[in-house]
């Protein structure tokens, strides 16, 4: 069933279609389910907090795979602001990481944009940029339009 629910997410699904697979692979270390949700073209690009960036479907299942030895990544969207075209759309989102230290589980924060395109296959993640955050990041700055144009 899971197989059937990605397959149906990935091809010809909508942006939000596969960041939830996205994250569900995350929280279940799928390296499978998450490289599906990645475009099929040399110039995706993947920047961790604090890391290099990774270009392409090599060097990011590399890093993901690595990450995964260590067990799933509990890291859970919120706050998301989203601006979609014909043909491409932009996931801006604070995710709530779990994360075990010697001291036992905290949580982090993690600013991030997600991109995606309209492939051939359906839409698909080119883009995963996130940053360092806070707990003040839960709260956004600036003003929503009032009008809808």
């Amino acid at each position: 069933m899971k197989r059937a629910k990605l397959h149906a997410a990935v091809v010809g699904g909508t942006p939000d279609d596969v960041e939830q697979a996205f994250y569900e692979a995350l929280q279940n270390a799928d390296i499978q389910q998450l490289m599906a949700c990645w475009a099929e073209e040399d110039d995706i690009v993947c920047v961790h907090p604090g890391g290099p960036r990774m270009i392409g479907a090599g060097a990011i299942r590399a890093v993901f795979e690595g990450m995964f030895q260590n067990g799933s990544v509990q890291a859970h969207p919120e706050r998301i602001h989203k601006v979609q075209s014909l043909a491409s759309a932009l996931h801006h989102l604070i995710e709530r990481v779990e994360v075990i230290t010697p001291q036992g589980a905290r949580l982090a924060y993690v600013i991030v944009t997600n991109v995606y395109h309209k492939t051939p296959q359906g839409w698909r993640m080119v883009s995963h940029h996130a940053s360092p955050g806070t707990p003040n990041d839960l709260d956004d700055m600036g003003s929503k339009p009032t009008v809808l144009h």
